[in-house]
């Protein structure tokens, strides 16, 4: 089966440093997260980002949405975290390219930051999900931009 990512890029006018706290500090984050939530309910995401920490998505009264683990971690570099939506009842085996992956480069200031989301051809309904997680992106990347470029 072919394998189904989302795969962006983004150039931002920013050090990496404070593109990795827009991407890394809950109270930054919650502020381009809540384009995850689709209408629901605002979350944010809490992590240590530490190898093996767990990553949750919290909704604004501490519910867990979304649960994973860090399974790559370069401060400023490369971060990769696993996502399981805790309503589903069967999470599908992943791999070490699984989930999340946000890989940072700087150059003279500028920061290139590269997301890799999937696989999804391991759910039921996968190319679905694949171009709606597309889409968020889609609001998420430039959000990210004008608050690392802003601050």
């Amino acid at each position: 089966m072919t394998k189904l990512f989302v795969d962006k890029t983004i150039e931002i006018n920013a050090p990496v440093s404070k593109v990795w706290d827009v991407l890394t500090i809950s109270e930054l984050n919650r502020q381009w997260a809540v384009e995850f939530s689709s209408g629901g309910p605002e979350f944010h995401l809490e992590s240590t980002w530490e190898l093996g920490s767990p990553v949750y998505w919290k909704g604004q009264d501490g519910t867990v949405i979304v649960e994973g683990n860090v399974t790559a971690a370069q401060r400023n570099k490369l971060l990769r975290f696993t996502v399981f939506d805790v309503r589903m009842a069967e999470r599908p085996k992943v791999t070490e390219q699984d989930g999340i992956t946000f890989q940072l480069d700087e150059v003279e200031g500028k920061t290139t930051l590269h997301i890799l989301q999937g696989d999804f051809s391991a759910m039921a309904d996968g190319q679905i999900y694949r171009d709606a997680s597309a889409e968020i992106w889609d609001k998420v990347l430039p959000k990210v931009k004008r608050m690392a470029e802003e601050n």
